[in-house]
Formats: structure tokens, sequence, C-alpha cells
């Protein structure tokens, strides 16, 4: 007769390989996934330039706004405050150069243009006295080209070159130009002007929907032709069609912490960078190329310091280096990619 094999030892063995093999197996599956994601968790991506300005002591308001001219290589900040210079110059390279005060009240956004043939600061003024609710156009030594808007008066949304507290303004070479407005006056929308300052179309009203705005907080343009705005107080960024204005998508999930103060693009193109004021942050995000604007990705994030509330920023499109004007903190940093 013959002996029967114990079964128990053999079913347990049998059972632990089938188990190793599955983990083995899903680790393969999860590795070929994480592989196979089109944007990972970069490494720092950039670093503080802690050399930048030389003498810091030259800020001497509230840094509301931040501008690079990158073909002449100079920084241009604006700030705000009582019988303080509301333009600063700054070399690339962190020296002071000089400062001007003109017919500027409260600054809130700036705009460096450059063409074939002179350059250009773009200002939105934002103040209740006599000289606010305007976007102005400046030499690069601060005098006085062109104003848009009744300076002094806030105008309605009826009347397209009548501002209420303008957010920024981005020029494109050709001269169009791209305006939010306002924030936190009467006025939510964003406005195209061709160079000759007369509208080419006009989008937005207060209200959360598709297309509406609650303080529509910075603009900013890419190759795609494709126009980003920072919806700040709906905690969004919404695109828009350049040549149309039509509505092409928005992103939100990125931005349930806080709302988004600045729109900026790197060099190439490949990211966004995103102030977050409140919780004093640069938010990096992956730009997508043609096509679907997609979801929103966070590829990195640069943790400021507390209370630095950094409000809007640029970036030098030769060199790649971010510049962050903070009102916290009451100063401008500059932070140079690793890569």
């Amino acid at each position: 007769m013959r002996r029967k094999r114990p079964e128990g030892p053999w079913l347990v063995m049998a059972g632990g390989l089938l188990v190793l093999l599955a983990l083995l197996w899903g680790a393969q599956v999860l590795k070929a996934f994480d592989y196979s994601s089109p944007w990972k968790a970069q490494q720092q991506m950039y670093k503080l330039d802690i050399g930048w300005p030389k003498i810091p002591e030259y800020f001497t308001g509230q840094t509301f706004c931040v501008a690079v001219d990158s073909l002449h290589r100079l920084v241009y900040v604006g700030q705000r405050g009582d019988n303080v210079p509301k333009v600063l110059v700054f070399s690339e390279e962190g020296y002071f150069l000089y400062s001007w005060n003109n017919t500027v009240e409260m600054p809130h956004g700036i705009f460096v243009l450059n063409t074939a043939t002179d350059s250009s600061v773009w200002i939105t003024d934002v103040g209740t006295g006599k000289y606010g609710h305007t976007v102005k156009q400046y030499s690069p030594s601060g005098k006085l080209m062109q104003v848009l808007g009744t300076p002094g008066n806030a105008g309605s949304s009826l009347i397209p070159l009548q501002f209420d507290q303008p957010a920024e303004v981005f020029v494109e070479e050709s001269g169009d130009m791209y305006i939010v407005d306002g924030d936190g006056g009467m006025n939510n929308r964003l406005l195209k002007l061709s160079d000759d300052y007369k509208e080419i179309w006009l989008t937005g009203t207060n209200g959360t929907g598709i297309g509406q705005f609650n303080i529509p907080h910075s603009v900013t343009v890419d190759p795609f032709g494709r126009v980003w705005v920072a919806d700040r107080d709906n905690k969004r960024i919404q695109v828009f069609d350049k040549v149309t204005g039509e509505w092409l998508g928005s992103w939100s999930s990125c931005f349930s912490e806080d709302g988004p103060y600045s729109v900026r693009f790197t060099a190439n193109y490949k990211y966004l960078i995103v102030a977050q004021l409140n919780i004093n942050r640069l938010a990096i995000l992956a730009a997508p190329p043609v096509g679907s604007i997609g979801d929103c990705i966070m590829v990195n994030a640069v943790q400021l310091a507390d209370e630095t509330k950094p409000h809007l920023v640029d970036v030098d499109m030769k060199s790649g280096a971010v510049y962050v004007a903070e009102i916290g903190a009451q100063q401008v940093q500059k932070y140079i990619p690793l890569s």
C-alpha cells in the first residue's frame, strides 16, 4: 500500500511561490507604468542667486512687479510707497543703475517690449489718484510716451479703453497687446488691442463660469497662439485663442490651496511659472504643446520663506532666470535654472 504524500507543506510552498510571482509581476507593471508617464517629479530645478541684487537696500517700498529686458540685460522693478521711486532699474548682474518716478502712482504690472527699432516699458497703474486706472508706455529712462484709459477715472467694462485697476499687460513684438482688467475693480475682463490701440476682441465678465473672471491678475502668450490668464480668485488658469478670443480650456486642480497670481513661460516654453502668494510658493507646471490644454500637472515647486508673498514674476528669455517680486519681503529675488 503506497503512503499518501502529505499535502499541507506543498500547498503552503505553492501558495507562497504564487504570491512571490504576483508581487514580482506587479512590481514590473508599476515600474512600466511609472516609466511611461510623460511627466515625472523633477529634482530641484532652480537655485537662489544670493548675490542679486548687489545692494538690496535700494528696495525702499513694496515690490509689486518685475520685468526683464533680455536684449539689453536690464531688470525693471515696480514698487509702491510714499516718497519712494516707483521704478528701479538694475543690471542683469544685480547692480543698481537708476530710478524714475514720472507719472507713476501705484504700479501693479510691468512689461518690457523690444522691437527692431526701440524698447519701451509698459506699466499698469491701479492708483486712485490723478495717474491711476491706466496702462502707460514709457521710454527706458522714464519718459511718458502713451496713456491708455482716463487717468484718475475708473471705467465701466462697457467701454474698452476705460479701465478699473488694470492688473497686467503683455505686448507682442507685432504691437498687439493683451490687458487683464481689473485687480478688484468693477471690471473682470481680458482685452486684446491692435498696435494702434483699437479693440480686436474683448471677453469676460464677473463670475465663475467659462470665460468669466474673478480678478484676472496676470496674462501671457505662448508661441502656439494661446493666451493664458491667471484667474486669481476663481483659483484657475483660463486659456484663450489669441486670434478669436475663443475659450480653449482651464486648469484648476493645481490651485486648491491658493489661486494663481502670475503666469509666465520658461525660456524653452516647456513650463509655466506660477506664483501663489498666500502659500509662498512658485509652482512649476508642465506646459502642453500644440493641441489640447489637458490637465494641470505640477512637476516641481520652489517653496519660499513664510510671509515672502510672491506677487508677480518674469523670466529672462535668454538665460532662463526667474525674477520674483515679493510684496511681503519687499524685495525681488532671482532664481537661476540648474540645467
